[in-house]
């Protein structure tokens, strides 16, 4: 009696929880991906107030219809250059966990590509890059015709000590 070979390897269910909608967006000359269900909206580029002595990586805020929320420069929290805005250039608001709930933070990026349903076959570990890179926030691989899509988990592109910062900065 054969048993499927996924059955066996507990890594593979956990890619296969992967499978879904992604909302997919460029930084620099990479395409990434988040989760469908974590994005509120996009929207285009506007004004951010900057807010004194916060981190680098924080652009400052916007006014979201009545509601201030934090913006963060993606490529800058992930360790890229930053790059001037363009008419490409949007902004992913997402709701992400943080201490008592939930916080509503904008992310900026280079721009927004398509929806993709990505299968669980097609989703693969994250390589290992050594100690000396975090790759925490990275889900898996998608590979896709045009080359491959990092797959994020939002969730932990900011620590808890970060969503708490910019809790209290709002």
């Amino acid at each position: 009696m054969s048993q499927d070979a996924s059955v066996l390897d507990p890594s593979s269910q956990t890619l296969a929880g992967l499978a879904g909608k992604y909302l997919t967006f460029r930084l620099a000359l990479e395409e990434y991906g988040i989760g469908i269900l974590h994005v509120q909206e996009i929207i285009g580029i506007m004004p951010v107030t900057h807010i004194p002595r916060a981190p680098e990586y924080v652009r400052g805020v916007i006014n979201l219809r009545g509601r201030v929320i934090p913006v963060v420069d993606l490529r800058i929290k992930l360790g890229m250059d930053g790059k001037e805005d363009s008419e490409k250039t949007c902004i992913i608001v997402v709701q992400v966990p943080a201490a008592g709930g939930q916080i509503t933070i904008g992310f900026i990026v280079d721009e927004v590509s398509e929806v993709l349903d990505i299968a669980s076959a097609d989703i693969q570990e994250p390589p290992s890059m050594g100690s000396g890179v975090d790759t925490e926030y990275i889900l898996g691989m998608a590979r896709m015709k045009g080359g491959v899509k990092i797959l994020v988990d939002i969730d932990r592109v900011l620590s808890s000590e970060e969503t708490v910062q910019l809790t209290a900065t709002v």
